[in-house]
């Protein structure tokens, strides 16, 4: 059964198991650094500008809703929570993509027997650029649906299902974010990946549901990056590698 939310957790989990393997340490090690010094400056920039913002956003109210500062203090320090959370993330993928890219070829090449790329050094070299145009091309497709999202928490009567909508898409993004490594490590455009995807929208969302909740645990957030590249890995090998040739190459949007 392809919708299967639980088996999509299952992946990230596994993919924490793989971590200690020796052939893959040295790959994991720089992205938990990346990670580890990322989420440092977050919480650094965070307890220094928080208030900062809050009062910002807050002075956007006019004079005669004075009496209503405390009842949207919570609204504009989570919204600055969220635009810290999401920027953190943002940086954290775009500074690490090229490890887990490559992190994500050696899991590949240890699950199927034989390496994905047979060009030597120079597709190692080649994947660095490619890798950080695709995290642009990925930002180019989720930051307008983030802002809709946004938009949508503060429609009245539409807004009692934005919690969920929240879940949904950032479990949704988690698991493009992820997938996308092996994807592109085989040569899958953005297009043919989210044709893919689809196809296991459900299983998707179980996946990334997992992860974005593993990012809200302290320490545990820390080695989520590696272990999600090696999860979303597995992935990709056990049930979308056979279907690629399957379908027709199309244009990425």
């Amino acid at each position: 059964m392809r919708a299967n939310p639980v088996r999509g957790a299952g992946y990230l989990l596994r993919g924490a198991a793989m971590l200690p393997q020796p052939g893959l340490r040295r790959f994991v090690l720089v992205p938990l650094i990346v990670n580890v010094l990322l989420f440092i400056g977050a919480i650094w920039f965070l307890i220094e500008q928080f208030s900062v913002w809050v009062d910002y956003w807050l002075g956007f109210l006019p004079q005669w809703a004075d009496f209503l500062y405390w009842a949207f203090w919570p609204v504009f320090a989570l919204l600055v929570l969220v635009l810290v959370y999401y920027g953190f993330s943002i940086v954290a993928n775009l500074i690490a993509a090229p490890f887990n890219g490559f992190l994500s070829e050696k899991v590949e090449t240890q699950l199927r027997g034989e390496p994905v790329t047979d060009e030597g050094w120079g597709e190692l070299l080649a994947m660095i650029p490619r890798s950080l145009a695709r995290e642009l091309h990925k930002l180019a497709y989720y930051l307008p649906r983030l802002l809709l999202v946004f938009a949508i928490t503060f429609i009245p009567v539409v807004n009692l299902v934005a919690p969920l909508l929240w879940f949904l898409f950032g479990a949704w993004m988690m698991s493009i974010q992820y997938c996308d490594y092996p994807m592109d490590n085989n040569k899958v455009s953005f297009g043919q990946m989210r044709q893919l995807m689809k196809t296991r929208r459900v299983t998707s969302i179980g996946f990334g549901g997992l992860v974005q909740l593993g990012m809200l645990i302290p320490v545990v957030n820390l080695i989520l990056m590696p272990a999600a590249v090696v999860g979303a890995t597995i992935f990709w090998v056990e049930e979308y590698a056979g279907e690629v040739r399957d379908i027709s190459p199309r244009p990425s949007p």
